[in-house]
């Protein structure tokens, strides 16, 4: 379900009065792909409830440059909705989703292999609530940029 900020709030303030696991992670999502997949399924395995806070059109431009994302932030958050591991979807329009987990104060944060648990954004915030950081396993060579350029690649040929 994708929800605004106030209802992932109310949500959030439910789940945790009748002691259920919320993981929190956050991402741009653009074309998703198997690493996505395997990711959140791993993460879904963590806790009772799997948010994810989905970068902004405005932010993904700010991280990636001026020809990202491929696909438009409701689209995306469509999509991240349909797939079986995902239970809620919030947009952020922040560079970091910091203020949303301060919100939300999950209680696992995840994040991809290729990001070291104190690095993580917010996991002062989940650490300081009794929570926990973990960085989950990274699909070698799957990306949206390796995906892009492949695509890139057989169009200049």
């Amino acid at each position: 379900m994708v929800l605004t900020w106030k209802e992932i709030e109310n949500t959030a303030k439910k789940m945790h009065k009748k002691n259920k696991k919320i993981v929190f992670t956050n991402g741009c999502f653009d074309i998703i792909h198997s690493g996505h997949i395997k990711y959140l399924q791993e993460a879904k395995k963590l806790g009772d409830y799997l948010v994810v806070g989905l970068n902004s059109d405005s932010s993904v431009k700010k991280l990636k440059g001026q020809n990202r994302p491929i696909n438009e932030d409701r689209d995306r958050a469509t999509v991240l909705d349909a797939l079986v591991p995902v239970d809620f979807v919030v947009i952020f329009h922040q560079q970091t989703p910091y203020e949303l987990i301060k919100l939300i104060k999950p209680d696992i944060l995840v994040k991809g292999g290729d990001w070291q648990p104190k690095d993580i954004v917010g996991s002062d915030i989940v650490l300081a609530n009794g929570g926990k950081v973990k960085s989950l396993n990274f699909v070698e060579g799957k990306s949206t940029t390796n995906i892009i350029e492949k695509i890139l690649n057989k169009n200049s040929n």
